[in-house]
């Protein structure tokens, strides 16, 4: 296994099926829990929302073969911390997991854009925009802006780019909107701008 020989990574326990992933979880208490999303029995999916609702720490990194893991908006939106492609690198996997052991979301903005727009193409999601969110007025006009980019997937860089600001204004930015919104990461914040409508699928934020 790639991981196994990546200095500075401890492969703690290795799990067969979604049941075992969720009692090792419990007994090991590992920081990353990299979860395949097609196990038989319970699948990944379910196996992440039990290990977030248990309270785990853990931070999960989706495996996904992209077009076939069609739910895989479904897992973000159960906790996964982020995902990867299963063809990637071994450079990407072991970045992949370093990134989620420093407790942040893996957001990555070229593949990000492809994935959701394929995940919420072709479902039942409401394609309108609808009412507004009651959190939303707590935003700021610049805080909503940002919101808009973060959820299409643009990463810190991008998004100073466009709205000509520094990186580091863009980063207090995105930390206050997830503060206000109630949200843990930047993959959370791309899920609720597609529930709730801020992006719709095929349509381009204004940049």
């Amino acid at each position: 296994m790639i991981l196994e020989t990546e200095e500075g990574i401890d492969v703690v326990g290795e799990a067969s099926d979604g049941a075992s992933a969720v009692a090792l979880a419990a007994e090991l208490s590992p920081q990353v829990i990299c979860m395949d999303v097609q196990m038989p029995g319970m699948d990944g999916l379910e196996a992440t929302r039990r290990i977030v609702a248990s309270g785990s720490s853990a931070g999960i990194l989706v495996l996904t073969t992209f077009n076939r893991d069609d739910y895989l908006f479904d897992a973000l939106k159960a906790g996964a911390s982020g995902f990867v492609l299963k063809n990637a690198t071994p450079e990407s996997i072991v970045e992949a997991v370093q990134v989620i052991a420093r407790g942040e979301a893996l957001l990555s903005p070229d593949v990000t854009r492809t994935v959701i727009e394929h995940l919420v193409s072709g479902t039942e999601r409401p394609v309108g925009r609808p009412a507004p969110v009651p959190e939303l007025t707590d935003l700021t006009d610049r805080e909503r802006e940002v919101l808009g980019l973060l959820a299409a997937g643009r990463s810190n860089a991008e998004i100073a780019r466009e709205l000509y600001l520094g990186e580091a204004t863009v980063k207090t930015h995105v930390s206050k909107i997830l503060a206000k919104l109630g949200l843990r990461d930047r993959i959370q914040a791309v899920v609720f701008g597609y529930e709730n409508g801020i992006v719709v699928p095929g349509i381009q934020p204004p940049g």
